[in-house]
């Protein structure tokens, strides 16, 4: 029996509802083993970000080496990555060990509204590990941001926006719809073949901390064991709503509270 191995590489959460800790309670939950390569740590809770502590090129890559020379990585999730210097560390390293599936999640502002990325290490994002995704997984606003465009308001304006990423070098784009409006939160992944549009019911709630880590991470997961990029698109849209429709089960913090990574345990 092989176990199915994802690894990520992102920030610390302090209050564990997003960044590291998300990812691998996503992996847990969804039957996957779990490491991972912190690039940053954060002092956070369920208000905000009060500190953000880079961790150093040269030991982000330390991490990913040390993981890649003994376990079987079958899909890379690549969240906040904070500086420049590690974004080229990260693309170096992976270039080194080409993994078969990355999923990056281009992470910019906390869903308190605090940034995690330094506006200068944008462009980084977009010319180094772009190029490397099997797929990257950005909010309406990131999308905008990443093209130096306005948010997309319609269908076709998403499509093309999908589009336009892709020819930044990705092999497909998943645009989540949940910073739209309307009763449905309809994401959009869009390949060169095709666009396909997954919709969801909108939950009414403010705790959806962690919730852009999480699907990127379930997708991931998905990869990692095995299923389709389809597949695992599909699956991590179904597993990211019900997560986010339990998350008023907990009282956690005092403002954007966790979503439930683990509803089908209790």
């Amino acid at each position: 029996m092989t176990t199915p191995v994802a690894l990520t590489i992102a920030g610390s959460d302090s209050s564990g509802g997003a960044g590291i800790q998300a990812d691998l309670k996503t992996f847990a939950a969804l039957g996957v083993y779990g490491a991972s390569a912190i690039t940053a740590l954060t002092a956070q809770n369920t208000r905000g970000v009060t500190g953000i502590h880079a961790v150093p090129a040269d030991f982000v890559t330390a991490q990913i080496d040390a993981v890649f020379s003994d376990l079987d990585v079958g899909a890379v999730k690549i969240g906040m990555v904070a500086q420049a210097a590690s974004i080229d560390a990260i693309a170096a390293a992976l270039a080194h060990w080409r993994p078969r599936h990355v999923v990056l999640d281009p992470v910019m502002v906390a869903t308190s509204g605090d940034r995690l990325l330094a506006s200068e290490a944008v462009e980084a994002l977009r010319m180094r590990l772009m190029p490397l995704a099997s797929v990257i997984t950005p909010n309406l606003p990131e999308a905008a941001a990443l093209l130096g465009e306005p948010a997309a308001a319609s269908e076709a304006g998403i499509e093309g926006q999908g589009r336009r990423l892709l020819a930044l070098g990705c092999r497909a784009v998943l645009i989540k719809g949940g910073h739209g409006e309307g009763v449905e939160s309809i994401d959009y992944l869009v390949t060169s073949e095709s666009t396909i549009a997954l919709a969801a019911p909108r939950v009414a709630t403010k705790n959806t901390h962690g919730t852009g880590c999480s699907l990127s991470s379930a997708v991931a997961a998905g990869l990692a064991k095995g299923e389709t990029l389809e597949q695992a698109v599909r699956n991590a849209k179904a597993w990211i709503s019900a997560a986010i429709a339990a998350a008023d089960r907990f009282g956690v913090g005092h403002g954007h509270g966790p979503i439930h990574h683990f509803h089908k345990f209790y």
